[in-house]
Formats: structure tokens, sequence, C-alpha cells
């Protein structure tokens, strides 16, 4: 089980890089990029001005620039989206996807290399390889962001087995963190409900960024009523924006509906309680409110 290796071929890869680059990305990700070291990445995203989700990302030192992880299906409109804040800004951003492995392996064989240590985010770098346990919750494991003509011998000097994808996707459904399908997301919700702040994805000492107002507004007056959480489906189908009902009293409403079903739920509602089971039109399921999210 540890020795399992898994290619995040859904996974792209941006380089952000130039004098301005730093101060670039601090105008415009809801996370602090003073944090980003050689030894320290950060899961980030990017909101719409009022403060709806856009993007998601984990943001990697590598040279005299940055990586951004970001989901393939979103590559290219946020490539798209960060040209345009571009501007006068002295930066270079490219693609370089097809340079590198992204690969994601277990916490446990993370923990057996040399000189790591248990912190979220902690980033190694081995022969200009990059490996960090995932910024967002170390459950998940560890990112690897190989050259790709070094992945194969990689494999063979840590006993590494290519596993099925599927199967971290899996458990990330289960862990309550979206595997997939972010761009399903997009000016559905706010980036706060996403569940950002557990995630470490949102610093709120940090000055301005787009969306900053709206998501502070929410977190300080404690305005905060719904969540994004895990569906488990029982039987039946799921539609996009499927109502969920509990006694005929709406809870949530189904976001992502394929194999790893997210919906946004009013977790704070009497009517809701992870031991229940909940109906749309055409199905019934239960939600699970991850041991990580706190009420």
């Amino acid at each position: 089980m540890n020795n399992k290796v898994y290619i995040l071929d859904d996974r792209a890869l941006i380089y952000i890089s130039g004098e301005d680059s730093k101060e670039f990305l601090q105008n415009l990700i809801s996370n602090d990029i003073k944090k980003v070291n050689e030894r320290r990445s950060i899961f980030s995203s990017l909101f719409t001005p009022q403060g709806k989700f856009l993007y998601e990302f984990i943001i990697i030192k590598y040279q005299s620039g940055f990586f951004i992880d970001c989901e393939k299906s979103q590559q290219e409109s946020l490539l798209n989206q960060l040209s345009i804040y571009k501007l006068r800004s002295k930066i270079q951003i490219q693609n370089l996807s097809d340079k590198f492995i992204l690969a994601a392996l277990s916490y446990k064989k993370f923990m057996s290399f040399e000189n790591v240590e248990d912190i979220e985010g902690f980033t190694i770098n081995i022969d200009d390889d990059l490996f960090l346990l995932d910024p967002r919750n170390k459950k998940l494991g560890a990112r690897l962001i190989i050259h790709s003509q070094n992945f194969f011998s990689l494999l063979k000097k840590k006993n590494l087995l290519i596993s099925e994808l599927r199967d971290y996707y899996r458990f990330s459904h289960e862990l309550g963190i979206v595997p997939k399908n972010l761009n399903k997301l997009q000016n559905k919700l706010f980036g706060i409900e996403c569940n950002y702040e557990e995630l470490n994805g949102i610093d709120f000492k940090k000055g301005c960024y787009v969306g900053q107002e709206n998501t502070a507004r929410i977190k300080l007056k404690n305005k905060l009523s719904k969540r994004l959480l895990p569906v488990n489906l029982i039987n039946g189908k799921l539609n996009i924006d499927d109502r969920i009902y509990h006694n005929e009293i709406e809870i949530g409403k189904v976001l992502i509906e394929d194999e790893y079903p997210f919906a946004l739920i009013k977790y704070l509602d009497e009517n809701f309680n992870q031991k229940n089971e909940f109906k749309t039109k055409n199905a019934i399921l239960k939600i699970n409110q991850p041991d990580w999210i706190k009420i």
C-alpha cells in the first residue's frame, strides 16, 4: 500500500517567473505567497472580484519562479486569466506540463525519505525533482514533480509501483477533498464555502487580493452557512443542480454529479445530520462531513 504511486495525468503545470512574479501572484491569490520558499509549498485559489470560486492550485517554488500545479481541465482558462491580469508586470508564463510528470504517493512513503518534516506543504528538492507533503491535508500524501526522464529510475530507486488513479480519487473523495471536475464549481459558490480555510488555502492576514472583501466579510461576520461536502450515492442518479431534501426541507444542491459527487450543503441547518438519508428527485444519498471540518 505504501509503495503505490499515482500518475496525475489530469494535472497540468504552469510556470511563472520574472522579477515581478511574487508581487503578481500576491495580488491575485487567496493565500500568502510570502510563505512559499524552497522548503514550503502552499495551496491557494483564485476568486472572482465577488469572492466566487474560479480556480484552485498548489504553488511550489522552483528555481527563480513558481510552479502552479492545477487541474488540466482548468489549465487553458487559468493561463488566459493570468494573461489578462499580467498587464505590464515583468513576468513570463509558461506551460511546462510536457516536461514533467506529476504524481502522488502515500504519507508514510514520503516520511520514509531522508530530511523530510511532518508539516503540510513541506518540500524538498532532490536532483531538481520536487517532493512535497500535500499542503491541503497530509492524509492525501505527497506530491511529486519530476523531470519526465527521471521518473522510471525514481520508481526503481524508491521501490514504487504505478497504481490506478481512481483509487487516489476515491480516497480524496472519502476524505472530503474534490479530486477533479473543478470547472463545475466555477461561479457556483463562494471560495470560502469550498472549505479553503480548513485546507490551508486562505490567509486572512495578508493584504488585498481578488475577491478578498467578500471572503473576509463572510468570515468576520460569521456568515458561513453552507459548505461543499462529499455525497455518497445510495441509489438512483444525480444531476447537476439537483435540490437535496430532508423531510421536504431543502438543505443543499448538487454541484458535481459524477463518480465523485459533491454538493453545497446548509451544514448548520437543523435538518442536516450526516447520519440521515437525503433525497433528490431521482436519488437517495448520504452526505459526509469530514472530521477536519469543525462546527
